[in-house]
């Protein structure tokens, strides 16, 4: 098994906890001015945020964006001792979100052509559906006999932004709920949501709802509607404000599903029991609950790491951003990988063409509820030689030459999007649903895969060890309940 990312977090920036200065006490003597520092300030949960707010002030701190839903404010200051000056009355916890960004598993891109035909009617009439070996895997075909999804439902795409003029997802994107996050502030500009960077949430958006139009590939729902909402900056980082401000936009503007196909932190598991990590999973599991309590199912990948995340202890590859040397260290189970594993989220691993697990896909009994299509270029050759065709082809936007057009990737960031457009279709099959119930539906209409005997690794020639043991009978730690079945779900 291979051991678990996670490095001792290196003290870039301050954080203080706990008592402190009185709400009323005079402001505080102005200190020489450091760096324009982001700080998430947590009031105790439930409470206003009002003082906590005053305090800010007090302590020479600009609140950017306030979330008085879940009790947090983004703050930007210049106050080199803003974090032992905030704390006291009115606020819980307080941390520099500087150093907390998590580099996006941006994956390869290899591009292909597409013709265009004429209208088509169905995903079979698409010009590349005969690539995307993907569909009829998870019973796409099928499904569409029945629904193709709801304009009703809305998709939160959680990523690197949508390309809005790509010709398959154009006519796809619910332009007026679509915003960017980043900095933990919205701003609803179109250019500030289309990919600058990345086409990571283009790639993921086309597998969730890409339109059956006669031009390149089809999504699982292409009858559905997806939002950008943008939590990766240019650098390709995610920061814990943007993920916040993600989750509560995708809530508050009536979204029923989120996609997420990324982890918040550098260190891919997040400590409670760390001092400078706490508030990070307390703002981020807020902001998570509050989306699951207004009707927001939200679905996450599992990660690349080939990690089992029911039996970590050792983390030895974090961070991922490269601002801090890689050490290791010993967790336990109050680390956890968000918002994969974050209560009421629904996570999905990862299996190639064979439907067995990728050889790269994190797994754990217990955490993975789901499986789905993610592609895996190796298994062919037991990892000697890559086969592109056997990653997941979907819509892609080239940021060098700022075109649209169509592409294979393959990761947990793929598999997602397929369990995503399935939860869609369910809910346009079976309006009312609940988040409960929806992930309920994706469960209990999955094909259950069985446990490969023995250690299972596909790719042996890889340098790489990628050794795994599955647990688990029927429900097992590589599958949860099985593979996604779009079908079943719309029966």
């Amino acid at each position: 098994m291979r051991a678990i990312r996670r490095t001792t977090l290196a003290a870039a920036s301050a954080l203080a906890l706990g008592a402190g200065l009185a709400v009323t006490a005079a402001v505080s003597p102005v200190s020489a001015a450091g760096p324009d520092t982001t700080f998430l300030v947590l009031a105790p949960n439930g409470a206003s945020t009002g003082p906590a707010a005053a305090r800010v002030a007090a302590a020479q701190g600009t609140v950017v964006a306030e979330y008085p839903q879940i009790g947090v404010l983004v703050v930007r200051s210049t106050n080199p001792d803003f974090a032992s000056a905030v704390a006291g009355a009115g606020v819980e916890s307080v941390a520099a979100t500087t150093g907390l960004g998590s580099a996006l598993d941006e994956g390869e891109t290899v591009e292909v052509e597409s013709t265009t035909v004429q209208a088509a009617t169905d995903a079979s009439g698409e010009p590349l559906f005969g690539s995307q070996w993907d569909m009829p895997q998870i019973n796409v075909p099928q499904a569409h006999t029945v629904t193709t999804g709801s304009a009703n439902v809305v998709v939160g795409v959680l990523d690197s932004g949508i390309s809005s003029s790509h010709p398959d997802l154009a006519s796809q994107i619910a332009k007026d709920k679509s915003a960017s996050c980043l900095g933990g502030v919205v701003d609803q500009t179109e250019a500030s949501w289309n990919p600058t960077n990345s086409d990571h949430g283009t790639h993921v958006a086309g597998t969730i709802a890409a339109a059956i139009n006669g031009v390149g590939v089809t999504g699982v729902a292409p009858g559905v509607k997806v939002a950008a909402v943008k939590v990766v900056n240019n650098d390709g980082l995610i920061y814990p404000e943007a993920a916040v401000c993600g989750f509560i936009w995708a809530a508050e503007q009536g979204m029923q599903i989120t996609n997420n196909s990324y982890y918040i932190d550098p260190w891919e598991f997040n400590c409670r029991n760390d001092v400078r990590q706490r508030p990070v999973w307390q703002a981020v599991q807020r902001a998570i609950r509050y989306s699951h309590n207004k009707g927001v199912l939200n679905i996450a990948s599992a990660g690349n790491s080939n990690v089992d995340l029911q039996h970590k202890f050792v983390d030895d590859g974090s961070p991922n951003d490269g601002s801090y040397p890689v050490e290791e260290r010993t967790i336990n189970g109050a680390c956890v990988d968000l918002p994969a594993e974050a209560p009421g989220v629904v996570t999905v691993s990862a299996t190639g063409p064979t439907r067995q697990k990728s050889y790269y896909s994190s797994y754990g009994q217990g955490v993975v509820d789901v499986t789905a299509p993610g592609g895996d270029t190796r298994f062919r050759t037991q990892g000697a030689r890559s086969t592109i065709t056997d990653a997941i082809l979907s819509t892609t936007f080239n940021v060098v030459t700022r075109t649209n057009g169509w592409g294979y990737k393959q990761g947990t960031s793929m598999s997602g999007p397929h369990a995503t457009g399935v939860a869609a279709l369910a809910l346009s099959a079976h309006p009312g649903l609940t988040p409960g119930q929806l992930a309920t539906t994706l469960e209990q209409t999955a094909d259950p895969i069985a446990c490969p005997a023995g250690v299972y690794n596909p790719v042996p020639l890889l340098a790489t060890n990628y050794d795994a043991t599955c647990y688990g009978g029927q429900r097992n730690g590589f599958y949860g309940a099985g593979m996604v079945n779009a079908e079943q779900a719309v029966k």
